[in-house]
């Protein structure tokens, strides 16, 4: 069902969430968490992506991003498409110990939706929010890296590892963004 929170304008700076369906809290492996910054990197290098803030939680992603003369839906339906398959291989391993409960909550979201395969993993909605002022890039770049001090996981947002804080704080980052001045 399509909301307000579309992308209109393809090449404009957005503020995004990716959910993954039923709320499963994914994102508490490292291995999983890799799949996502390494994607990250393969779009920025490949010079389509611009990354200008993210924050990774145990169950979605924030980010502010953009396209880099090309069409941020399908470099999201493309990101997503990649990190569905990579972290479904993953936790069809054996190392997953909520393997069986992760696969079937994904098989039965995939149910409800004629277009999706076996698994559904991100929620189909990106809930693009179009970054118009600097008024709302500075409001949403702070709910992003304070997302993880909200949720009580860091006393102070440049502690979480999986947020471009760290960046923006010149401490030592997992990945490298495209700063911008704020």
């Amino acid at each position: 069902m399509p909301t307000g929170y579309q992308i209109y304008n393809q090449s404009e700076c957005y503020f995004l969430t990716l959910q993954v369906v039923d709320w499963v809290d994914v994102f508490t492996r490292k291995e999983y968490v890799d799949i996502i910054l390494n994607s990250f990197n393969y779009g920025r290098k490949h010079k389509v992506l611009i990354l200008w803030s993210y924050v990774i939680m145990s169950n979605h992603v924030h980010m502010i991003a953009q396209a880099k003369d090309k069409n941020l839906s399908d470099i999201l339906r493309d990101f997503k498409r990649h990190t569905a398959t990579q972290i479904l291989k993953a936790i069809d391993s054996n190392k997953e110990s909520r393997r069986y409960w992760m696969l079937k909550r994904f098989e039965f979201m995939a149910k409800r939706h004629k277009r999706n395969s076996k698994h559904q993993f991100w929620k189909h909605q990106n809930h693009a929010i179009q970054i118009d002022s600097d008024r709302l890039l500075r409001q949403k770049m702070a709910y992003i890296h304070l997302n993880p001090v909200r949720a009580g996981f860091v006393d102070s947002a440049e502690h979480w590892m999986y947020s471009s804080q760290r960046n923006y704080a010149n401490l030592d980052a997992l990945i490298e963004i495209d700063m911008m001045d704020i």
